[in-house]
Protein backbone atom coordinates (compact mmCIF):
# COMPACT_ATOMS: atom_id res chain seq x y z
CA UNK A 1 0.00 0.00 0.00
CA UNK A 2 1.47 3.22 -1.20
CA UNK A 3 0.41 7.11 0.37
CA UNK A 4 1.13 9.94 -0.67
CA UNK A 5 1.35 12.99 1.33
CA UNK A 6 0.28 15.92 -0.11
CA UNK A 7 -0.51 19.83 0.29
CA UNK A 8 0.46 23.33 0.16
CA UNK A 9 3.63 24.53 1.15
CA UNK A 10 4.04 25.33 5.41
CA UNK A 11 1.28 22.42 5.75
CA UNK A 12 3.51 20.10 7.45
CA UNK A 13 3.84 17.41 5.54
CA UNK A 14 6.91 16.35 6.34
CA UNK A 15 6.63 16.72 10.32
CA UNK A 16 3.56 14.23 9.34
CA UNK A 17 5.59 12.05 7.51
CA UNK A 18 8.02 11.88 10.51
CA UNK A 19 5.55 11.30 13.30
CA UNK A 20 4.40 8.56 10.59
CA UNK A 21 7.56 6.90 9.85
CA UNK A 22 10.02 7.85 13.08
CA UNK A 23 12.38 9.40 10.11
CA UNK A 24 14.09 12.74 10.68
CA UNK A 25 13.65 14.06 7.15
CA UNK A 26 14.52 17.89 7.01
CA UNK A 27 11.24 19.99 8.03
CA UNK A 28 11.84 23.09 5.92
CA UNK A 29 9.22 26.18 6.32
CA UNK A 30 8.88 26.89 2.81
CA UNK A 31 9.47 24.28 0.12
CA UNK A 32 13.30 23.96 -0.77
CA UNK A 33 12.40 22.86 -4.43
CA UNK A 34 13.48 18.82 -3.80
CA UNK A 35 11.96 17.17 -6.40
CA UNK A 36 12.20 13.59 -5.25
CA UNK A 37 9.62 12.86 -2.21
CA UNK A 38 10.81 11.36 1.26
CA UNK A 39 9.49 7.53 1.23
CA UNK A 40 9.38 5.57 4.17
CA UNK A 41 8.28 1.47 4.17
CA UNK A 42 6.43 1.08 7.30
CA UNK A 43 5.49 -2.52 9.03
CA UNK A 44 1.82 -2.89 9.46
CA UNK A 45 2.24 -4.06 13.75
CA UNK A 46 -0.62 -6.84 13.33
CA UNK A 47 -0.94 -8.75 16.52
CA UNK A 48 -2.39 -11.70 14.91
CA UNK A 49 1.24 -11.88 12.77
CA UNK A 50 2.77 -11.90 15.97
CA UNK A 51 0.63 -14.28 18.03
CA UNK A 52 0.85 -16.55 14.71
CA UNK A 53 4.72 -16.33 14.34
CA UNK A 54 4.83 -17.06 18.55
CA UNK A 55 2.71 -21.04 17.07
CA UNK A 56 4.82 -21.48 14.01
CA UNK A 57 8.02 -20.68 15.57
CA UNK A 58 8.84 -19.70 11.39
CA UNK A 59 12.18 -19.13 10.17
CA UNK A 60 10.87 -15.46 8.91
CA UNK A 61 7.74 -13.29 10.14
CA UNK A 62 6.75 -10.67 7.38
CA UNK A 63 4.40 -8.06 7.91
CA UNK A 64 2.51 -6.36 5.72
CA UNK A 65 3.79 -3.22 4.88
CA UNK A 66 2.63 0.73 4.16
CA UNK A 67 5.11 2.92 2.05
CA UNK A 68 4.43 6.66 2.76
CA UNK A 69 5.85 9.44 0.13
CA UNK A 70 6.14 12.89 1.45
CA UNK A 71 6.13 15.17 -1.66
CA UNK A 72 7.78 18.00 -0.24
CA UNK A 73 9.07 19.20 -3.56
CA UNK A 74 5.63 19.17 -4.98
CA UNK A 75 4.81 22.43 -3.61
CA UNK A 76 5.59 25.40 -6.35
CA UNK A 77 5.37 24.79 -10.01
CA UNK A 78 7.60 28.39 -10.26
CA UNK A 79 6.26 30.89 -12.94
CA UNK A 80 3.11 28.48 -13.88
CA UNK A 81 0.74 29.18 -10.21
CA UNK A 82 0.75 25.36 -9.87
CA UNK A 83 0.18 23.51 -6.64
CA UNK A 84 2.22 20.27 -8.25
CA UNK A 85 5.25 20.03 -10.86
CA UNK A 86 4.81 18.12 -13.44
CA UNK A 87 7.76 15.70 -12.05
CA UNK A 88 5.93 15.31 -8.91
CA UNK A 89 2.20 14.43 -10.62
CA UNK A 90 3.82 11.67 -12.65
CA UNK A 91 5.06 10.30 -9.26
CA UNK A 92 2.11 10.86 -7.40
CA UNK A 93 -0.32 9.19 -9.85
CA UNK A 94 1.89 5.71 -8.60
CA UNK A 95 0.19 6.15 -5.08
CA UNK A 96 -2.53 4.10 -3.73
CA UNK A 97 -4.35 6.74 -1.98
CA UNK A 98 -3.57 10.66 -1.28
CA UNK A 99 -3.50 12.46 1.95
CA UNK A 100 -3.72 15.96 1.80
CA UNK A 101 -2.27 17.71 5.19
CA UNK A 102 -4.16 20.97 6.01
CA UNK A 103 -2.57 23.20 8.42
CA UNK A 104 -4.41 24.24 11.56
CA UNK A 105 -1.76 26.49 13.07
CA UNK A 106 0.05 29.52 12.94
CA UNK A 107 3.03 30.06 10.34
CA UNK A 108 5.03 33.76 10.27
CA UNK A 109 5.44 33.07 6.37
CA UNK A 110 1.43 32.54 6.24
CA UNK A 111 -0.08 33.94 9.24
CA UNK A 112 -3.32 32.46 10.41
CA UNK A 113 -4.97 28.97 9.18
CA UNK A 114 -7.23 28.71 6.59
CA UNK A 115 -7.62 24.61 6.16
CA UNK A 116 -11.15 24.69 4.56
CA UNK A 117 -9.97 27.24 1.83
CA UNK A 118 -6.27 25.13 1.42
CA UNK A 119 -8.45 22.16 0.54
CA UNK A 120 -10.33 23.73 -2.10
CA UNK A 121 -7.68 24.38 -3.54
CA UNK A 122 -5.50 21.55 -3.19
CA UNK A 123 -8.87 19.53 -4.99
CA UNK A 124 -9.33 22.38 -7.68
CA UNK A 125 -5.48 21.43 -8.29
CA UNK A 126 -6.14 17.80 -8.87
CA UNK A 127 -9.52 18.50 -11.02
CA UNK A 128 -7.26 20.79 -13.21
CA UNK A 129 -4.24 17.86 -13.51
CA UNK A 130 -7.51 15.62 -14.59
CA UNK A 131 -9.16 17.54 -17.03
CA UNK A 132 -5.51 18.34 -19.05
CA UNK A 133 -5.23 14.65 -18.93
CA UNK A 134 -8.62 14.39 -20.82
CA UNK A 135 -8.61 16.95 -22.96
CA UNK A 136 -5.09 16.32 -24.19
CA UNK A 137 -5.89 12.19 -24.59
CA UNK A 138 -9.32 13.67 -26.64
CA UNK A 139 -7.68 16.03 -28.38
CA UNK A 140 -4.96 13.04 -29.64
CA UNK A 141 -8.42 10.88 -30.83
CA UNK A 142 -9.86 13.85 -32.40
CA UNK A 143 -7.24 13.72 -34.94
CA UNK A 144 -6.77 10.35 -35.60
CA UNK A 145 -10.35 9.97 -36.40
CA UNK A 146 -9.81 12.77 -38.93
CA UNK A 147 -7.05 10.66 -40.39
CA UNK A 148 -9.26 7.64 -40.30
CA UNK A 149 -8.08 5.93 -37.56
CA UNK A 150 -11.23 5.29 -35.45
CA UNK A 151 -11.73 2.02 -34.05
CA UNK A 152 -14.53 0.41 -31.93
CA UNK A 153 -12.47 0.22 -28.95
CA UNK A 154 -10.96 3.92 -29.33
CA UNK A 155 -14.76 5.03 -29.46
CA UNK A 156 -15.27 3.19 -26.48
CA UNK A 157 -12.39 5.00 -24.79
CA UNK A 158 -13.67 8.60 -26.33
CA UNK A 159 -17.23 8.37 -24.89
CA UNK A 160 -16.77 7.80 -21.62
CA UNK A 161 -13.84 10.19 -21.42
CA UNK A 162 -16.18 12.67 -22.37
CA UNK A 163 -18.51 11.47 -19.70
CA UNK A 164 -15.40 12.27 -17.11
CA UNK A 165 -15.02 15.32 -19.03
CA UNK A 166 -17.89 16.72 -18.34
CA UNK A 167 -18.07 15.68 -14.40
CA UNK A 168 -14.56 17.36 -14.06
CA UNK A 169 -15.90 20.67 -15.88
CA UNK A 170 -18.75 20.42 -12.90
CA UNK A 171 -16.14 19.81 -10.12
CA UNK A 172 -17.10 16.39 -9.37
CA UNK A 173 -13.61 14.25 -8.95
CA UNK A 174 -13.56 10.96 -10.89
CA UNK A 175 -13.58 8.89 -8.24
CA UNK A 176 -17.77 9.77 -7.71
CA UNK A 177 -18.17 9.22 -11.11
CA UNK A 178 -20.64 6.49 -11.61
CA UNK A 179 -18.35 4.31 -13.88
CA UNK A 180 -19.40 0.66 -15.20
CA UNK A 181 -16.84 -2.47 -14.70
CA UNK A 182 -15.74 -1.79 -18.73
CA UNK A 183 -15.47 1.92 -18.47
CA UNK A 184 -12.92 1.63 -15.14
CA UNK A 185 -10.72 -0.84 -17.30
CA UNK A 186 -10.61 1.26 -20.01
CA UNK A 187 -9.69 4.52 -17.83
CA UNK A 188 -7.63 2.77 -15.51
CA UNK A 189 -4.21 3.52 -16.69
CA UNK A 190 -4.25 7.31 -16.79
CA UNK A 191 -4.05 7.20 -12.90
CA UNK A 192 -6.69 10.17 -12.61
CA UNK A 193 -5.91 11.64 -8.94
CA UNK A 194 -9.14 12.49 -8.32
CA UNK A 195 -9.82 8.93 -9.12
CA UNK A 196 -7.77 7.92 -6.25
CA UNK A 197 -9.01 7.46 -2.24
CA UNK A 198 -8.21 10.61 -0.33
CA UNK A 199 -7.31 11.10 3.44
CA UNK A 200 -7.18 14.20 4.87
CA UNK A 201 -5.23 15.19 7.85
CA UNK A 202 -5.85 18.31 10.01
CA UNK A 203 -2.42 19.49 11.55
CA UNK A 204 -3.04 21.45 14.29
CA UNK A 205 -0.84 22.97 17.08
CA UNK A 206 -0.91 22.09 20.36
CA UNK A 207 -3.60 25.04 21.51
CA UNK A 208 -5.95 23.89 18.70
CA UNK A 209 -6.19 20.19 18.85
CA UNK A 210 -9.43 18.13 19.69
CA UNK A 211 -11.19 21.79 19.77
CA UNK A 212 -11.66 22.04 16.15
CA UNK A 213 -15.39 19.95 16.05
CA UNK A 214 -16.58 22.17 14.09
CA UNK A 215 -14.19 22.22 11.52
CA UNK A 216 -13.58 18.56 11.53
CA UNK A 217 -17.49 18.49 10.91
CA UNK A 218 -17.17 20.14 8.24
CA UNK A 219 -14.48 18.29 6.54
CA UNK A 220 -16.20 14.88 7.15
CA UNK A 221 -19.21 15.96 4.92
CA UNK A 222 -17.54 14.30 1.66
CA UNK A 223 -13.99 13.54 2.41
CA UNK A 224 -12.34 11.13 5.42
CA UNK A 225 -10.51 12.93 8.47
CA UNK A 226 -8.66 12.59 11.20
CA UNK A 227 -6.88 14.98 13.53
CA UNK A 228 -3.25 14.93 14.68
CA UNK A 229 -1.23 17.18 16.73
CA UNK A 230 1.77 17.12 13.84
CA UNK A 231 4.73 18.78 15.23
CA UNK A 232 4.02 17.25 19.06
CA UNK A 233 3.54 13.81 17.55
CA UNK A 234 6.55 13.61 15.76
CA UNK A 235 8.13 14.20 19.29
CA UNK A 236 6.44 11.67 20.43
CA UNK A 237 7.52 9.11 17.84
CA UNK A 238 11.09 10.05 18.96
CA UNK A 239 10.66 8.98 22.60
CA UNK A 240 10.39 5.36 23.37
CA UNK A 241 7.36 3.54 24.40
CA UNK A 242 6.87 4.24 27.42
CA UNK A 243 7.23 7.50 27.58
CA UNK A 244 5.17 8.43 24.92
CA UNK A 245 2.52 6.75 26.22
CA UNK A 246 2.61 9.56 28.97
CA UNK A 247 2.52 12.49 26.66
CA UNK A 248 -0.65 10.97 24.54
CA UNK A 249 -2.72 10.36 27.55
CA UNK A 250 -2.24 14.20 28.57
CA UNK A 251 -3.04 15.15 25.28
CA UNK A 252 -5.96 13.17 24.91
CA UNK A 253 -4.80 10.66 21.87
CA UNK A 254 -5.11 7.11 22.73
CA UNK A 255 -2.83 5.82 19.54
CA UNK A 256 0.11 6.36 17.52
CA UNK A 257 -0.59 9.15 14.35
CA UNK A 258 0.86 5.61 12.65
CA UNK A 259 -1.58 3.77 13.88
CA UNK A 260 -4.75 5.95 13.46
CA UNK A 261 -3.67 6.63 9.77
CA UNK A 262 -3.07 3.16 8.78
CA UNK A 263 -6.32 1.97 10.11
CA UNK A 264 -8.35 4.95 8.11
CA UNK A 265 -6.36 3.66 5.18
CA UNK A 266 -7.33 0.41 5.39
CA UNK A 267 -10.86 1.39 6.31
CA UNK A 268 -10.56 3.86 2.99
CA UNK A 269 -9.34 2.04 0.61
CA UNK A 270 -11.17 -1.52 1.70
CA UNK A 271 -8.25 -3.56 2.51
CA UNK A 272 -8.32 -6.50 4.18
CA UNK A 273 -5.56 -8.70 5.40
CA UNK A 274 -5.04 -12.27 5.14
CA UNK A 275 -2.02 -14.97 6.05
CA UNK A 276 0.29 -17.76 4.90
CA UNK A 277 2.01 -19.59 7.43
CA UNK A 278 4.38 -22.78 8.06
CA UNK A 279 7.37 -23.22 9.37
CA UNK A 280 9.47 -21.10 6.88
CA UNK A 281 7.47 -18.50 7.08
CA UNK A 282 4.66 -16.31 8.94
CA UNK A 283 3.51 -13.35 6.74
CA UNK A 284 0.46 -11.52 6.26
CA UNK A 285 -1.05 -10.14 3.00
CA UNK A 286 -2.67 -7.28 2.00
CA UNK A 287 -6.12 -7.54 -0.30
CA UNK A 288 -8.77 -5.72 -1.43
CA UNK A 289 -12.37 -6.51 -0.16
CA UNK A 290 -14.33 -8.69 -2.47
CA UNK A 291 -11.07 -10.18 -3.86
CA UNK A 292 -10.94 -13.63 -4.62
CA UNK A 293 -8.83 -16.83 -3.81
CA UNK A 294 -7.80 -16.59 -7.49
CA UNK A 295 -6.61 -13.13 -6.76
CA UNK A 296 -4.95 -13.88 -3.40
CA UNK A 297 -3.18 -16.53 -5.32
CA UNK A 298 -1.55 -13.73 -7.46
CA UNK A 299 -0.68 -11.80 -4.70
CA UNK A 300 1.30 -14.40 -3.52
CA UNK A 301 2.66 -15.20 -6.84
CA UNK A 302 1.61 -15.30 -10.35
CA UNK A 303 2.23 -19.23 -10.58
CA UNK A 304 -0.15 -19.87 -7.85
CA UNK A 305 -2.50 -18.21 -9.52
CA UNK A 306 -1.83 -19.65 -13.25
CA UNK A 307 -1.77 -22.95 -11.45
CA UNK A 308 -4.90 -22.76 -9.06
CA UNK A 309 -6.07 -25.70 -7.98
CA UNK A 310 -7.75 -24.88 -4.39
CA UNK A 311 -7.29 -23.06 -1.29
CA UNK A 312 -7.50 -24.55 1.96
CA UNK A 313 -8.55 -22.05 3.89
CA UNK A 314 -9.45 -21.67 7.57
CA UNK A 315 -9.66 -18.43 10.16
CA UNK A 316 -7.79 -16.78 12.40
CA UNK A 317 -9.97 -16.43 14.85
CA UNK A 318 -11.35 -20.53 14.22
CA UNK A 319 -7.47 -21.34 14.45
CA UNK A 320 -6.89 -19.90 17.86
CA UNK A 321 -10.01 -21.04 19.30
CA UNK A 322 -9.47 -24.79 18.21
CA UNK A 323 -5.39 -24.35 19.48
CA UNK A 324 -3.96 -26.48 16.31
CA UNK A 325 -4.65 -26.90 12.00
CA UNK A 326 -5.50 -30.65 13.47
CA UNK A 327 -8.48 -28.90 15.94
CA UNK A 328 -9.23 -26.70 13.26
CA UNK A 329 -9.77 -29.86 10.95
CA UNK A 330 -11.56 -32.29 13.97
CA UNK A 331 -14.01 -29.09 14.34
CA UNK A 332 -14.93 -29.02 10.69
CA UNK A 333 -13.60 -25.63 10.23
CA UNK A 334 -11.28 -26.47 7.44
CA UNK A 335 -12.39 -25.53 3.96
CA UNK A 336 -11.31 -26.23 0.10
CA UNK A 337 -12.41 -22.92 -1.65
CA UNK A 338 -12.61 -22.31 -5.18
CA UNK A 339 -11.57 -19.66 -7.35
CA UNK A 340 -14.37 -17.78 -6.76
CA UNK A 341 -13.98 -17.30 -2.69
CA UNK A 342 -14.17 -13.84 -1.72
CA UNK A 343 -11.13 -13.94 0.84
CA UNK A 344 -12.20 -12.77 4.20
CA UNK A 345 -10.15 -10.88 6.73
CA UNK A 346 -7.92 -13.06 8.77
CA UNK A 347 -8.61 -16.21 6.66
CA UNK A 348 -5.02 -18.29 6.65
CA UNK A 349 -4.56 -19.56 3.23
CA UNK A 350 -2.31 -22.35 1.38
CA UNK A 351 -2.95 -22.66 -1.74
CA UNK A 352 -2.63 -25.86 -3.84
CA UNK A 353 -1.41 -25.26 -7.83
CA UNK A 354 0.16 -27.11 -10.48
CA UNK A 355 2.48 -25.33 -13.20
Amino acid sequence: MKIGLIGLPGSGKTTIFNALTRMEAPVAAKSNGKAEPNVAVVKVMDERVTRLSEIYHPRKTVYATVEFADFTGSAVDAGKGSTFSASAVGTIKTMDALTVVLRNFDDDFSGPPSPLEDLRHIEEELLLSDLIVVETRLERIDKGNHRGQRSEAVAREEKVLRKIQERLNENRPVRDIPLSPDEDRLIRGFQFLTGKPMMVVLNSDENRYGKSVLLLEEVSRSRTVIEFAGKFEMELSRLDEEEAVLFMEDMGIRESAYLRLTALAYETLGYISFFTVGSDEVRAWNALNGDTALDAAATIHSDLARGFIRAECFSYRDFLSCGTEKGVRDSGLFRLEGKEYRVRDGDILSIRFNV
